[in-house]
C-alpha cells in the first residue's frame, strides 16, 4: 500500500524539478541574449556566456530526467517502488511501450462477463475498444433510464472500472450500492455517470469524460446512442419486451426464444465503433449472456457488416455454465449457431471454451437452478467451420463459477498472436517478455 505521505513526496519533487528546469531555461536565455544581441568581443566573456548556456542545458537535462521519475512514481500505483532506479524506470517504460504497440482488440458484449475478461486483457495491450450493449432495463440502470431518460449505465460502468487504473478504495466507492432509502440498490458509479451525462453533450461524451478521470486503458463505447430496447418473439408466438423480462417469460411460459429484435430496428452504431472494427486485429464476442448481452449488438445497423469486412480474426468466448431462460441445455456449438443465425456463417472463426470440471457440490447447486456446464462438442463445431481453443477456464469463488480472469486473457492473447500475428517474430518475443513480467507482478501482489 502507498500511504498519502509517500504518494505526495514525488509530487513535491516534481514541482521542485519543474522550477529547476525553468532556472535552466533562464540561464540559456540570458547567455544566448548576451552573446547574440550585445556581441561581446572579449574572449573571456564569450567563454563565460557559452559555459552559461551549457550549464543551462545540463540543468534542463537533469530536471527533465527527475521529473519523469516523479511522474512515473505518481502513476505507477504500486507496481514499482517510489525509490526508482534506472533499471526499474527502463523496465516500466518498456512495458508501457509494448502495451501501446499491442494488438488492436475489439470486444463486443455486456454484463459482468465482459468486464471480467477486460480486467485481465488490459495488462497485454492498451489498444482495447469495448463495444457495450445498451439494452438493459432492470435494476439501478433501469431506474435511471426511466427517471432521467438516459441510456443504462450499469454495463458501461463495469467495463470502465475493469479498464481503469484506480486504487482499490476508488473502485469500492464506485461499486458501492446504497442499502436503503430512495437510492436503495443504486450504484454510486451509476450516479457518477448519470451526473457526467448531465454536464456532457451526449452519453458518449459522458463516458469519455469518466474514462479520462479514471485513467482508462483503451476505450469504452455504447453500441448505439439510440434508445434501444430488446424485443423477443417466443416459439409459442408471444412477444416479450424488455431485457429483464425476456428470461423470466421464457421460464414462465416454458417457451424458448424464436427471434430476438431491437426497437428501433434501425438503431445506428457509433462511427468510432465501426472504425475500430475495421482496423482490429481481433474481434472478440463474449463472455456474457448470449441473447441479452451479445446478440443485441449484432442487431444494431452496420455492426455485422463491418465485422465481416474486417481482416480481424473473430473469436467467441463461450460461457462456462448455461443460463436459465436463455441457453437451457445449450452446448458450445448451440451458442455458435445462434451467433451465425444473426451474424452469418463467418461471424466466428475460433471459439474459446472451457474443458475443465467444477466441484460436485457447486455443480449440484447450479443444477437446482436449472443450470449446468456447457458441453464442448468438438465435431459439431468442426462441422460449423469453427476451430475450438480448449482451456481450463472455470474458477469457483464462493460457490459461483466464473472465468479465470488472468488465464482467459493469456489464452486470448496467445490465440491472437498465434492465429493472426505469428509472422511477427519480434512482437512475439516482446509479448513473451511482457507476459512473464506481468505474471511476476501478479504473483508478488497476491503474496502481499
Amino acid at each position: 500500500m502507498i500511504n498519502v505521505k509517500d504518494w505526495m513526496r514525488p509530487g513535491v519533487k516534481l514541482k521542485r524539478w519543474m522550477f529547476f528546469g525553468i532556472f535552466g531555461v533562464l540561464l540559456i536565455a540570458f547567455g544566448f541574449t548576451e552573446l547574440v544581441t550585445r556581441r561581446v568581443y572579449d574572449i573571456y566573456y564569450k567563454i563565460f556566456y557559452i559555459c552559461l548556456n551549457l550549464t543551462g542545458i545540463f540543468v534542463i537535462y537533469i530536471s527533465v530526467t527527475e521529473m519523469i521519475k516523479s511522474i512515473v512514481a505518481l502513476t505507477s500505483k504500486g507496481y514499482v517502488k517510489l525509490s526508482l532506479d534506472s533499471r526499474k524506470m527502463e523496465s516500466l517504460i518498456y512495458e508501457k511501450r509494448l502495451l501501446v504497440k499491442g494488438p488492436k482488440i475489439v470486444v463486443i458484449g455486456g454484463g459482468t462477463g465482459l468486464s471480467t475478461m477486460l480486467r485481465g486483457l488490459k495488462y497485454y495491450t492498451s489498444n482495447i475498444t469495448a463495444i457495450v450493449t445498451v439494452g438493459d432495463d432492470g435494476g439501478g440502470s433501469g431506474d435511471l433510464r426511466d427517471d432521467l431518460g438516459m441510456l443504462p449505465p450499469g454495463d458501461i460502468r463495469n467495463c470502465i472500472l475493469a479498464l481503469a487504473d484506480t486504487e482499490p478504495l476508488m473502485e469500492e466507492l464506485l461499486q458501492y450500492r446504497f442499502p436503503d432509502g430512495r437510492l436503495k440498490n443504486q450504484s454510486f458509479g451509476n450516479l457518477f455517470l448519470a451526473a457526467m451525462n448531465g454536464v456532457s453533450e451526449n452519453f458518449e461524451d459522458a463516458i469519455q469524460k469518466m474514462s479520462s478521470v479514471l485513467a482508462v486503458t483503451g476505450k469504452v463505447l455504447p453500441v448505439t446512442l439510440d434508445d434501444m430496447k430488446l424485443v423477443a418473439k417466443l416459439e409459442n408466438g408471444s412477444i416479450v419486451e424488455g431485457e429483464s423480462q425476456i428470461p423470466n417469460e421464457v421460464i414462465n411460459q416454458k417457451s424458448k426464444i424464436k427471434k430476438l429484435m431491437i426497437n428501433p430496428k434501425d438503431a445506428r452504431a457509433l462511427e468510432e465503433s465501426l472504425k475500430a472494427l475495421r482496423e482490429a486485429d481481433a474481434i472478440v464476442m463474449g463472455p456474457g449472456s448470449l441473447y441479452t448481452s451479445i446478440v443485441p449488438n449484432l442487431l444494431v445497423k452496420d455492426i455485422v457488416e463491418n465485422i465481416k469486412k474486417s481482416d480481424a480474426i473473430k473469436i467467441y468466448i463461450c460461457n462456462i455454465m448455461t443460463q436459465p431462460g436463455e441457453t437451457d441445455n445449450f452446448s458450445v456449438s448451440d451458442h455458435v449457431k445462434i451467433l451465425q443465425k444473426y451474424g452469418g456463417r463467418n461471424i466466428v472463426d475460433y471459439v474459446i471454451a472451457n474443458r475443465g470440471d467444477i466441484p460436485k457440490v457447486v455443480k449440484e447447486k447450479y443444477l437446482e437452478d436449472s443450470s449446468q456446464l456447457v458441453e464442448l462438442d468438438r465435431k459439431e463445431l468442426k462441422a460449423l467451420g469453427v476451430e475450438a481453443i480448449e482451456a481450463t477456464l472455470a474458477k469457483t469463488e464462493k460457490a459461483y463459477v466464473k472465468h479465470d480472469t488472468e488465464y482467459l486473457a493469456e489464452v486470448l492473447v496467445d490465440t491472437i498472436m498465434e492465429k493472426k500475428l505469428l509472422y511477427d517474430r519480434k512482437k512475439i518475443i516482446e509479448y513473451m517478455y511482457l507476459s512473464q513480467r506481468i505474471k511476476e507482478k501478479e504473483k508478488k501482489r497476491k503474496n502481499k
